[in-house]
């Protein structure tokens, strides 16, 4: 076995997390957990507190870096990015750990570190993600765009800028796959943005933004701002919808295959021109995706040129995709499950509530509802869940997700499923439960292996895989 599941790797973290708690693993019952990445770390150890005065310095936790980078170390060999754990004391008194690896069917977990959401069919993305662009007929550039204008205002700002050839544009069109617009084939003609090119002066790149009003990224950087490439995990994106209003001017999508991202605005959102406007809006439009949202873009100018010329620099994102009547939100000061069913449900979030259960009949058979998000204890039925016959995701606690095991009534449309663990739960049942559920889509398991040792002796025992 390698060294990721040898009770020595573990040692020194092993003895660093007792010392943290000592009540809770003075005996049988009680377990601590943690996760360990080759980018970072959550284990439980408490670290010490600074001097009166002064910062905490690396020294004053330099014990807990040696034993993670320990275990990453083991990762590395091991060919794994990550690994979860439980520590737990036995009733002889020994250590008992377990390792656990969740496999390629889970996605990483946030308050569990075990279980994240379980991924049922292989390379499923949930059904925003899937959207592509409608067509809007008789979409046309905005009268503001001038190609000539733009190229010639751009020589005049950059006069010692170093331009891309032909055969640089023919080559990122054949890389991108698709025909660049006009006014961005201009663009790149008089500056191609190379850092090579600028030889180290910043003046010059800082000219350059000033110039076109971002920072260009490198004709060869160009690339498709496609739903690939704004992944978002299950468990959030599936409480996402897109929704395009009548007269809006850019359509409420992940991504497009007619976003051609070519800047930044120093804050990690970036531009793009797209290709495939809304309703309201002009083709070769400039958008902004913010790097902070999942969804949507936000109009920046009507074109290239009017952003260059003009220096249009104004946008408002927008969040058309998170409210009524496409995604529903109850919680405790809203809870009326029959006001939020309509046709056009896809999302609905149940949130811990004080009072009776809620039931499912009034959105059952609705003809988009794909999303249930329900906190544990909020249903009056879990059954009633057979009446949402399109569901592709859904979330619920251990309790709901036993009922519909042990009926054999888990839909099975799901493309994800996810276990809410609220309170205290042994992780090995949960783990248990999550294996319950990738059998039935015949997903590779979760499997964890159990290590025992004596930290207060040399001897130690190593478990098999369960």
């Amino acid at each position: 076995m390698s060294s990721i599941h040898d009770f020595a790797t573990w040692e020194p973290l092993l003895r660093l997390v007792r010392a943290s708690h000592p009540e809770r693993l003075a005996g049988p019952g009680g377990h601590v957990m943690g996760q360990i990445g080759l980018g970072g770390w959550s284990v439980p150890v408490r670290r010490p507190h600074p001097a009166p005065g002064r910062a905490s310095l690396v020294e004053d936790m330099q014990d807990e870096f040696t034993a993670v980078e320990a275990i990453q170390a083991a990762l590395r060999a091991h060919g794994t990015d990550s690994v979860s754990f439980m520590v737990e004391t036995l009733v002889d008194g020994r250590t008992a750990l377990q390792v656990v690896d969740s496999g390629p069917a889970v996605e990483p977990g946030l308050v569990s570190p075990f279980v994240g959401t379980l991924v049922l069919v292989e390379g499923a993305v949930p059904e925003p993600w899937r959207r592509l662009p409608e067509a809007v007929p008789g979409a046309v550039p905005a009268p503001s765009a001038d190609p000539a204008l733009l190229e010639r205002t751009l020589r005049e700002r950059l006069p010692e800028a170093v331009g891309a050839t032909e055969a640089e544009i023919a080559e990122a069109e054949a890389r991108l796959g698709v025909t660049l617009p006009d006014e961005l084939k201009a663009l790149y003609r008089v500056i191609r943005a190379r850092w090579q090119d600028w030889r180290g002066d910043y003046a010059a790149q800082e000219r350059v933004i000033d110039a076109v009003g971002c920072e260009l990224l490198p004709l060869d950087q160009l690339y498709v701002a496609d739903a690939r490439s704004r992944p978002s995990l299950w468990q959030f994106a599936a409480t996402d919808a897109v929704v395009t209003a009548p007269d809006a001017a850019v359509q409420g999508l992940v991504g497009s295959p007619g976003w051609i991202a070519f800047g930044d605005n120093g804050g990690g959102d970036r531009l793009a021109l797209d290709l495939t406007p809304g309703p309201g809006g002009h083709t070769g439009q400039v958008v902004m995706i913010g790097h902070g949202d999942s969804i949507g873009a936000g109009l920046l100018a009507e074109s290239l040129t009017d952003m260059v010329v003009n220096g249009r620099a104004e946008w408002n994102a927008g969040r058309d995709w998170d409210g009524p009547p496409v995604v529903a939100r109850l919680d405790i000061l809203n809870d009326d499950v029959s006001a939020a069913a309509r046709p056009e449900l896809e999302v609905l979030v149940l949130g811990g509530r004080e009072g009776e259960p809620r039931s499912l009949a009034p959105v059952a058979g609705l003809p988009r509802l794909r999303t249930l998000d329900a906190y544990p204890g909020t249903l009056a039925d879990p059954l009633e869940i057979a009446g949402l016959t399109r569901l592709e995701y859904l979330r619920l606690g251990p309790e709901e997700w036993r009922v519909l095991l042990d009926a054999g009534a888990v839909p099975r449309g799901l493309l994800a499923a996810h276990i809410e663990v609220r309170g205290e739960h042994h992780p090995p049942q949960i783990i248990a439960l999550a294996n319950e559920l990738l059998s039935l889509w015949d997903r590779p398991l979760i499997s964890r292996t159990v290590l025992e040792g004596d930290l207060d002796t040399d001897r130690t025992a190593e478990g098999g895989a369960r």
